[in-house]
């Protein structure tokens, strides 16, 4: 739904839904979207976020019925898609996901392929002056990234990818955005990450030069496409889990020229005093299908282990006072969990960035843990958690 004031669009992730194959986001898209937006813009226009995998993405080229469907079906219920979850490729429910997410990676032609594949089906079925946004993985699982040859394979796949949403832009006037998202243990994970790679690589002469070549641009257009179909999606929970100033993070990124095409509200579980009996009772949080990156800060030192079973261990060996903040999405509208607390703060301090700067065109709820939430974080059924998540930041922007 579009907020007004300049502060861009609001919905939530249907990453939370079943979607593996197209017909489980069929399911779920026609199941809870209507349901949800019944009860917070039901005189407006929705605006939805599908999730998007490459199973869906060859079913949707290769059946210009099911586009055709699809589009029918946001414009008879006053719906319009702005943005994408293109991050996991394959299965993310009910399987065991954890590093496997990243794969494939960005160094080869599935996660292009896959990706220009969905900035086709954005452009044609996305309304009207709609500048739809892909969200994407941040280039690969920081253990694999072995070397330079790596990360100047990373850069070539994505610069053949913007090229591609050049030439849409070209042949329909339709422009679709490209966003990675960094993420704890992660290639691009820090803000300082992501400024040296987008500034040194993705903005940088070498890949302008490269555009230029592959569309026919001038290299001084081209290094203006560059920053206007590259960007990225800011995940509130992940930079907090750095322990980040997200205030100070969002404006590095805005003094610097790289935009947040996507700003993700989502909120991550935190330990402010590691005791004994907090490790017991995150252990129910721990054997999941999906990763428990956690960050800790102790004497003024960070410490990145990848799952929570990793800060467990560490712990045992060596006991003493540390705080903890896990990659594992709570609700947003949560500040204590009971035993724990949350980074609901840090979305307060982005909300209020965005209020005062108008940050980001699209904004996303992205709490996509419901399936293995303990019951007693879970309100009501889905559709009255999700309500709940989008009236609360709705109301932290505009009231």
């Amino acid at each position: 739904m579009d907020l007004g004031r300049g502060l861009g669009h609001l919905t939530y992730s249907t990453l939370v839904h079943p979607g593996d194959t197209w017909s489980e986001i069929w399911d779920s898209l026609n199941r809870y979207v209507p349901q949800v937006k019944e009860r917070v813009s039901p005189n407006d226009p929705f605006g939805v976020s599908l999730r998007i995998s490459a199973a869906s993405a060859a079913t949707l080229t290769k059946d210009a019925n099911e586009r055709a469907k699809l589009k029918a079906f946001l414009d008879e219920r006053d719906m319009y898609l702005y943005t994408v979850n293109a991050f996991p490729y394959g299965p993310f429910k009910n399987t065991v996901v954890k590093e496997q997410v990243y794969e494939p990676d960005w160094r080869g032609e599935d996660r292009a392929g896959y990706t220009m594949q969905v900035a086709d089906i954005l452009a044609e079925v996305c309304q009207p002056g709609v500048e739809p946004t892909i969200q994407s993985p941040p280039l690969g699982f920081k253990p694999r990234v072995t070397g330079p040859e790596v990360v100047e394979a990373f850069t070539q796949q994505v610069i053949r990818t913007v090229a591609h949403l050049v030439g849409i832009h070209q042949r329909t006037g339709r422009k679709v955005r490209l966003a990675l998202e960094p993420e704890p243990y992660c290639f691009l994970e820090t803000t300082e990450e992501a400024v040296d790679y987008f500034t040194n690589h993705l903005y940088a002469d070498p890949s302008a030069k490269s555009l230029a070549k592959q569309t026919g641009l001038s290299e001084t257009a081209a290094a203006d496409a560059l920053r206007d179909h590259l960007g990225m999606v800011y995940d509130i929970c992940h930079q907090a889990v750095e322990f980040e100033d997200i205030s100070a993070s969002l404006r590095t990124l805005a003094d610097k020229g790289i935009p947040v095409f996507k700003l993700q509200e989502a909120a991550a579980m935190r330990t402010p005093e590691v005791t004994q009996e907090k490790v017991d009772a995150l252990r129910q949080y721990a054997d999941t299908i999906y990763l428990t990156q956690t960050v800790e800060k102790r004497n003024g030192q960070l410490t990145r282990y990848l799952n929570l079973e990793d800060a467990f261990e560490a712990w045992e060996r060596d006991p003493g006072p540390r705080e903890w903040r896990t990659h594992f999405h709570v609700p947003v509208f949560l500040e204590d969990l009971g035993e724990f607390k949350t980074t609901r703060f840090a979305i307060e301090d982005a909300l209020k960035f965005h209020r005062e700067n108008k940050l980001s065109p699209h904004l996303e709820i992205e709490t996509y843990t419901w399936d293995v939430l303990p019951e007693h974080l879970k309100t009501g059924d889905i559709v009255d958690y999700v309500t709940r998540e989008l009236e609360w930041v709705r109301g932290q922007l505009l009231d």
